[in-house]
């Protein structure tokens, strides 16, 4: 990972309209290699990783039970075969000490990660300041820092009469060093540009039932769009009904009939390792 692609994370985060979208930076999340590679082949200008699929994947909940290593280790697996930035969502960066998280946060620096989602506390937004600014002291420039603040989707204020609070917790971010703002929850228009309008950072927000348009969004100021665990549902869902079909009920109709990838297409997502001789 070098600080160009760091940069170029940047500045995709700054309204150049260069992906159809209004200068918003869509992100189709990803939780492991073949997902990663899937969504750069349609266009994804960055790949972004999102805690609960990454953790499904590997047999944990939601939450920091997915063990640091193992967080590491996909991480690796996706900058190894994507080409887009990598930025991974951290959660509340396996630590509560600032440096710790740094630390913890060179381990993802050291297999290509780009940027990162650190999460606050309910009570306070100055713990997560600290910690910016601990991994902002280490890394420099060489880093995107995405502040995520839940107050509103853990429901601590209401998005509509909050934005205050959220305003409030932005300018900690902001001044500790954060590249960017991420408030899941928010879907009132009223609320978002709001928000947008009232931070210097760059504005991400979820995608949730309700949510504006992405030509919306864009005139209301936003410059990010992550959708969390969607994709891997989906897929999920696809995989549910076709193993039902097959095990309740003896069908091939939902494998066949759902347009599976083709295996000569998926394996071609991935560069051949190299002959003994090209190793040596």
């Amino acid at each position: 990972m070098t600080r160009a692609i760091v940069e170029t994370l940047r500045t995709l985060h700054g309204g150049a309209k260069t992906q159809d979208h209004g200068g918003v930076l869509v992100l189709a999340n990803a939780w492991d290699a073949l997902s990663a590679r899937l969504v750069e082949e349609e266009g994804a200008a960055a790949i972004a990783t999102g805690s609960a699929a990454v953790a499904w994947a590997r047999g944990y909940r939601d939450g920091e039970d997915l063990p640091l290593e193992e967080l590491v280790g996909a991480a690796r697996s996706i900058a190894r075969v994507a080409k887009p930035a990598v930025t991974v969502d951290f959660e509340r960066g396996y630590a509560a000490e600032p440096a710790l998280v740094a630390s913890n946060v060179a381990r993802l620096v050291d297999v290509g990660v780009a940027g990162i989602n650190l999460e606050d506390e309910a009570k306070s937004a100055d713990l997560l300041g600290e910690k910016i600014a601990a991994v902002r002291r280490r890394f420099g420039a060489d880093i995107f820092i995405n502040a995520r603040t839940c107050v509103v989707l853990h429901g601590k204020v209401d998005q509509t009469q909050g934005v205050e609070e959220v305003l409030a917790r932005a300018r900690v971010f902001a001044e500790a060093g954060a590249d960017g703002l991420f408030v899941p929850g928010l879907v009132d228009r009223a609320a978002i540009q709001a928000v947008a309008r009232g931070t210097s950072l760059p504005l991400n927000v979820m995608l949730f039932p309700g949510l504006p348009t992405l030509t919306e969004l864009a005139s209301l100021g936003v410059r990010r769009l992550s959708i969390g665990p969607w994709l891997a549902e989906l897929a999920y869902a696809s995989a549910r009904r076709a193993a039902r079909a097959l095990l309740r009920d003896g069908s091939y109709d939902a494998i066949f009939g759902g347009s599976p990838l083709a295996y000569p297409e998926v394996n071609a997502l991935f560069p051949a390792a190299p002959t003994p001789t090209e190793q040596s």
